[in-house]
């Protein structure tokens, strides 16, 4: 049943049948598979979500470095149909990111996944540059301090130099740059990161979201990147906009959710997940703007049916342009198991396979037919 719906979504969408405004991307110099899968993700967004996974081509529950393997691939047969991936440490020249994959396995896993039709997302978890502490040092005035006119700023431009010469090297079989959902700066509208609430004022904030994207657009001739806004949960419009830098900056609304108490005693994540989509959703009808839930999850998923009982009804019918996952990373010190998405005999699993099988889940294959790039 699956099947037939989507290749009837799939039909509408490739006509043009399913009515979608073109929207203004904020880069009107962006590259053509750029400004396709901008145009497109408004399309597809109609007919369901992109289904994502963090670090997915890198490792999972027990593997590492295996070509071709990806979790979800074990438990379902096809791909994810968005990749994350995250720069940091990338300002300290380290051969590795902060969750020690090899940055130049990096460039081959978004290579491999562009190819194949799938999507990118890049975050980055930089540390401080006030002090060069991780990205959780919530030293005040941080972001103060790299802004225009800051004792940081000179520092700081030679970190984004670095992101910028990643993200340039990116480049498909045919020698065009790589589409990038860019999202910089993630869950700001919370106190954990020093460019979060407690180390900066709103217009600081701003300031910093607003200086990135100009020195990645005019200055680095970056071309390739969809600018993605993306909040911790807020309690409404109001918060979520508090720290907004301006249409002219943003691509995609977003926010991040988490699944902490349990499901089958609490709704207080689903209600507030479902309330966070319809708010971005109505922000994002008079911005013309994409929007996307940029990371969710239930670590280590121990209610088996939270695939179709919590998490997609979290999503509503809202057009969601994509969902992304957490990684997998196995076994944490102290012998604590951290994964996100099901592996091979996970409870969960059975669930999760439910779970691809609505029409509204879109996995690799689905992105490949939707030619999200033309």
């Amino acid at each position: 049943m699956k099947d037939m719906l989507k290749k009837r979504l799939t039909w509408l969408f490739l006509f043009g049948l399913i009515s979608t405004q073109t929207r203004a991307q904020i880069d009107d110099r962006a590259t053509p598979q750029t400004k396709a899968l901008y145009n497109n993700l408004h399309k597809s967004a109609q007919t369901g979500f992109l289904l994502g996974h963090q670090d997915a081509l890198a490792y999972g529950v027990g593997w590492k470095y295996k070509p071709r393997k990806s979790d979800v691939y074990s438990v379902v047969g096809d791909y994810p149909a968005l990749y994350g991936w995250d720069l940091g440490y990338i300002e300290n020249d380290s051969p590795v990111n902060l969750d020690s994959v090899p940055f130049d396995k990096m460039k081959q896993y978004i290579r491999e996944g562009y190819e194949r039709g799938g999507v990118i997302t890049i975050s980055w978890h930089g540390n401080n540059p006030l002090n060069d502490k991780s990205a959780w040092d919530v030293t005040p005035n941080s972001v103060q301090s790299i802004l225009p006119g800051g004792p940081q700023h000179a520092k700081f431009l030679t970190w984004l130099d670095k992101i910028a010469a990643f993200l340039h090297d990116l480049k498909g079989k045919n020698g065009a740059p790589i589409p990038v959902l860019f999202r910089p700066y993630h869950e700001l509208t919370g106190n954990w990161f020093w460019w979060g609430s407690s180390t900066c004022t709103p217009q600081e904030f701003k300031d910093l979201f607003r200086f990135t994207v100009h020195y990645f657009k005019d200055e680095k001739q970056l071309h390739n990147l969809i600018y993605v806004y993306n909040t911790s949960q807020t309690k409404d419009t109001t918060a979520f906009l508090e720290r907004y830098p301006g249409d002219d900056v943003v691509d995609v609304l977003s926010f991040d959710a988490y699944q902490y108490d349990d499901p089958t005693t609490s709704s207080k994540f689903q209600t507030e997940v479902l309330q966070n989509v319809k708010d971005i959703y109505q922000l994002a009808q008079t911005r013309h703007k994409i929007i996307a839930i940029a990371e969710t999850g239930y670590e280590q998923i121990p209610y088996a049916q939270w695939w179709t009982k919590t998490l997609l009804p979290a999503i509503g019918n809202y057009p969601v342009s994509y969902v992304l996952l957490w990684r997998n990373a196995g076994v944490m010190p102290g012998n604590k198991m951290h994964y996100y998405m099901p592996y091979p005999k996970h409870a969960s699993a059975p669930d999760f396979k439910r779970f691809v099988q609505s029409p509204k889940v879109l996995l690799e294959r689905d992105a490949k037919a939707l030619k999200l790039y033309k």
